[in-house]
């Protein structure tokens, strides 16, 4: 089948409208009926919450397995999507894409709509791994512990793999409208159009690279245009609600505009932009199936207000292999909180932990698989009132087995200390997080990136198969890591005086599994060496204080960013599905450090803090 492409050579405006299922639902039926010109809506509803979740409950027998808050935002979009002729590609349909395929298609005849409707095969591959591990049990391993497949206590119940763009690439060339996946990697959708849009062959690196990272600092909607962002008090307050989601301008020589719909609240910042792009990456190597981007000498650029340009980023051949994801039924977790106020609360949860331990008894908690007590917060000193000087202490259990975590093995137990602990003990009432719900496990490894196959809703189009790249590369299993090649001496600096460090210093953090990385960055040129300088690898572990635990930290710098960059290994425990504390997705580490003090130098500070 012939591949088509548009007959321009302008700027593909690629926008996106969803960074998870967890965002706004309206944002699709908007951007298609806005009066400011796009030609393709990307979104992302899928993640590594979401997708175990969607597995286990599939293993379960649930009768959805795709995502239908996807179907909220594209039911009241269709009709201006026909008539503007935009081009849709989303993830969505986690474990039953072609599930997921047949509703839209049903959606679009009851509209009486003419849209070719597509949908991309081949990231499902549980039979596939189950016989090659059969095989050879020793081929697949954890990418951050090293732990062999084989050797993992836990019955895959699903496997599902990155995929890349060119699939979409194919659908849209094909004469797709519509193409729905499953499990595409967040920016491929943002290659795949601009691949579509420009013609471009899988050797064209530099622009694919190009295309990749803009789809990194889009594929998290408003990630770019203002939320998640450490310099959000800079916002006017009459631009705090309703951010715009942000759009990619890709030329067909790679080149990157990031900008939003006028009229819309937030903004595109060099910061926000800079931001974003340390969001969630492992260092100066960013994979994709379609290319490898390298990142370290990425540059940003103001063009205009909400208009800046990314530069600088090259392109490599792509790896061999895709990151792929094992779920499995890890058993139930349940947990209950108590609240604790004013003096001694570090001493009061030992305290309470000690005294559950005796009346739990050794036998029970045998059965646990984890348990932890856990203080969220602290007391503020002299607090002006009750709430500053209250905290939540998390109970927190899992167990391989429901009945392990039952009101009398569990629940009761613990509030049956309520007479006997700390003065003011009171748990919370509100005891559904009490009952036993079930957990998965997710294991993450490689595998040989296979052949994806696009089916398109007219039977005439037939079939098109999209084979992997030839043209690949091996990358080490890390990636570089070195501290400041010529520090300064602080001293140099001048006075200082003692402050948080995010008042003068941008940061974001994310996961990748269990692994968490943290991006800082300077606000000029002049604090850049200061920054360089005092955020050497042995500091960074000093700021972490407890939550250093002896993991392997990865340091590497982004100079035309004015950033350190950290990869901190396995500090999620098992990932999102798994995880025992509050910060399942990693953000957490950022905004701690930056609370940190440190010696900030008084020259910076008297120019204003964020």
């Amino acid at each position: 089948m012939a591949i088509s492409t548009p007959s321009r050579d302008r700027p593909v405006r690629i926008m996106n409208i969803s960074g998870s299922p967890c965002d706004k639902r309206t944002a699709m039926a908007a951007a298609a009926a806005m009066a400011e010109p796009v030609d393709v809506l990307v979104g992302d509803w899928m993640s590594e919450l979401n997708m175990p979740t969607r597995a286990y409950n599939a293993s379960q027998g649930a009768s959805i397995g795709y995502e239908e808050s996807f179907l909220e935002a594209l039911e009241p979009a269709l009709g201006d999507i026909a008539r503007k002729g935009i081009k849709v590609a989303v993830n969505a349909g986690a474990v039953a894409t072609k599930d997921l395929y047949d509703v839209v298609v049903d959606m679009v005849k009851e509209k009486g709509l003419d849209l070719v409707v597509a949908w991309v095969e081949g990231d499902a591959l549980l039979e596939k791994v189950k016989g090659e591990l059969q095989a050879n049990p020793g081929k697949f391993v954890h990418i951050s512990t090293g732990q062999n497949l084989a050797d993992w206590p836990f019955e895959p119940v699903f496997a599902q793999c990155y995929l890349g763009g060119m699939g979409i690439a194919a659908a849209l060339g094909a004469g797709a409208d519509i193409v729905i996946c499953g499990r595409v990697a967040d920016a491929s959708p943002i290659i795949g159009a601009a691949a579509w849009w420009h013609g471009w062959q899988r050797t064209d690196y530099d622009q694919l690279a190009q295309s990749l990272i803009a789809g990194h600092l889009i594929e998290c909607s408003v990630y770019v245009t203002g939320g998640n962002f450490t310099g959000w008090k800079s916002i006017p307050w009459d631009q705090i609600n309703d951010y715009g989601y942000p759009i990619a301008e890709i030329s067909k020589d790679g080149g990157v505009v990031i900008t939003k719909p006028e009229g819309t609240g937030g903004l595109v910042s060099v910061n926000t932009c800079k931001e974003q792009l340390l969001y969630e990456i492992q260092g100066m190597y960013y994979l994709n199936c379609d290319v490898t981007a390298v990142i370290d000498k990425a540059t940003f650029t103001e063009l205009a207000p909400n208009r800046v340009r990314l530069s600088g980023v090259t392109g490599r051949p792509p790896p061999g292999t895709t990151k792929m994801g094992l779920t499995a039924f890890g058993g139930y977790q349940a947990e209950i909180h108590w609240a604790m106020v004013g003096l001694d609360i570090e001493d009061k949860v030992k305290l309470l932990e000690a005294q559950l331990r005796h009346t739990l008894g050794e036998k029970r908690l045998a059965k646990f698989s984890l348990f932890t007590v856990t203080a969220y917060g602290g007391v503020l000193p002299n607090p002006r009132n009750q709430n500053l000087a209250t905290v939540d202490v998390r109970l927190f259990a899992q167990a391989r087995h429901a009945e392990d975590l039952s009101d009398a093995n569990f629940v009761r137990p613990a509030l049956d200390m309520n007479m006997h602990t700390y003065p003011a003990a009171t748990f919370h009432t509100d005891l559904r997080t009490a009952v036993p719900k079930p957990f998965t496990e997710y294991f993450p490894t490689l595998i040989p990136q296979p052949t994806q196959t696009v089916h398109f809703s007219k039977p005439e189009m037939g079939d098109v198969t999209v084979r992997p790249p030839t043209d690949t590369i091996v990358h080490p299993a890390t990636q570089p890591s070195y501290e400041a090649s010529n520090p300064a001496d602080l001293a140099s600096f001048g006075p200082t005086l003692r402050a948080p460090l995010g008042r003068v210093v941008y940061a974001r953090a994310g996961d990748k599994g269990s692994n968490c990385n943290v991006g800082f960055i300077a606000r000029d040129a002049e604090e850049w060496p200061w920054l360089q300088s005092l955020l050497s690898t042995e500091k960074f572990k000093a700021l972490m204080e407890e939550e250093y635990r002896g993991q392997r930290i990865d340091r590497m710098e982004f100079p035309n960013l004015w950033a350190v960059h950290f990869l901190i290994h396995d500090h999620l425990d098992r990932g999102v599905t798994a995880n025992a504390t509050y910060d399942v997705l990693g953000k957490f580490i950022a905004e701690y450090l930056r609370c940190k003090e440190v010696d900030v130098p008084v020259a910076f500070w008297e120019k204003g803090t964020l």
